[in-house]
């Protein structure tokens, strides 16, 4: 029987391409195995690498080291409050930077596969490529129930689908059609996902209602899952990584793919290269908040403008770090991407039991303290109190929460 951190280094090394495995958090924190020191083989991208790390990241612990940073004094602006709000999740409709993570990441697994898959396919038979994904796929969906508790409150407190168990079907369903398709039949498989998912909740109402409804619990998505996911659900009668949605994340997946298929196009030169993904990414920016306005972007329901709009950031957030470096090679900054970016399942499960939220909170608390006392012996009150000014003037009021 392998051992834990075994099973998560083909996890993370098949998401990822990676070369290393959950021993290197361990390693990683000697001098011996310092970030600048990773290696990274030839063949793979480094800037997938960082992109990888820079939203896993954001995952395990950046919102609250930012939120952590607006509570000190004399830090406080309208910009950077302005940020706190991207640091939040829309309630229902709308688009946020943090609604952008989740996607990024199935966005990074589909180029993964590009990668990965292709140089499988390129050194073994189809029957290899197809049991190496079937069995991963499984396994981080296993990985997934067990991550939310698996059996321990009992069968009812079973969670089917949350979001490592969204990334593990979607890497394989993506990774079975990239093998059994052609790159003009990948096209079909994203533009039929794409286009039959918004047909469903633009034209099917909820079984009990006349019209169709894009409200909370009262669409097409949540009925599905309130009539056929067993078990438990995030949402009650729900879940946001229910069963219709995880269909357009898998359009998702695929426009990851077509990303990782021009970047291991040897014919384009890397300045093409990341000009194409600005072009294309700022071009489906554009026609996800047109979309929007008749379709709208909600997260919650993956909804197709909410796939467009994802996309086309995820696409120019790709080609910053692609151009920077691979094309540029400015490398030495995003060697901390890098390490974290080449183990983010295991890193994900770690954060688990290393609690990153709470250490940026504590590490900022104790900073926020000593400049409190600091401002209150320059206002004369040794005590800190009386130079402390009071943060609910200073901070400006989210205005989608009133």
């Amino acid at each position: 029987m392998q051992s834990s951190s075994g099973v998560l280094g083909m996890v993370d090394r098949d998401l990822g391409d990676c070369q290393i495995s959950l021993d290197l958090l361990v390693r990683g924190m000697s001098d011996e195995a310092s970030p600048s020191l990773i290696p990274v083989s030839n063949g793979r991208l480094m800037s997938l690498d960082a992109f990888r790390g820079f939203v896993m990241f954001w995952i395990v612990g950046g919102e609250a080291l930012a939120h952590a940073l607006a509570k000190l004094d004399g830090v406080q602006s309208e910009v950077l409050n302005t940020v706190m709000i991207q640091l939040k999740h829309v309630s229902w409709e709308g688009f946020r930077f943090y609604d952008l993570i989740f996607p990024s990441f199935v966005f990074i697994v589909g180029a993964s596969i590009a990668f990965s898959l292709g140089k499988l396919q390129a050194s073994s038979s189809r029957r290899d490529a197809v049991r190496r994904v079937i069995w991963r796929g499984l396994l981080l969906w296993l990985v997934g129930i067990i991550y939310y508790g698996g059996i321990s409150g009992g069968l009812e407190g079973v969670r089917l689908l949350g979001v490592l168990q969204r990334i593990g079907i979607c890497y394989l369903v993506t990774g079975l059609l990239f093998i059994y398709l052609p790159v003009r039949g990948l096209v079909a498989a994203f533009l039929i996902l794409l286009g039959g998912y918004w047909a469903l909740l633009s034209f099917v109402a909820m079984p009990g209602q006349e019209a169709v409804s894009f409200e909370e619990g009262r669409n097409i998505t949540n009925w599905f899952d309130s009539k056929y996911l067993p078990f438990f659900k995030w949402n009650g009668t729900h879940d946001p990584e229910g069963i219709l949605s995880t269909l357009p994340a898998i359009a998702t997946c695929l426009l990851g793919v077509f990303t990782g298929l021009v970047l291991k196009n040897e014919r384009m030169a890397g300045g093409k290269k990341a000009l194409t993904l600005l072009g294309v990414g700022v071009a489906l920016v554009l026609a996800g908040h047109l979309w929007g306005e008749y379709h709208p972007v909600i997260k919650n329901l993956w909804t197709s403008s909410f796939v467009v709009l994802a996309g086309g950031w995820s696409l120019i957030l790709l080609a910053f770090f692609y151009l920077v470096i691979d094309v540029v090679r400015v490398k030495k900054w995003a060697m901390p991407f890098v390490w974290i970016g080449m183990n983010p399942i295991a890193i994900y499960l770690l954060s688990d039991v290393v609690k990153f939220n709470q250490i940026a909170e504590a590490g900022f608390g104790r900073f926020d303290r000593r400049l409190d006392e600091w401002n209150g012996v320059r206002a004369g009150c040794p005590s800190g109190r009386g130079g402390r000014n009071d943060l609910d003037t200073l901070v400006v009021p989210d205005p989608l929460q009133t």
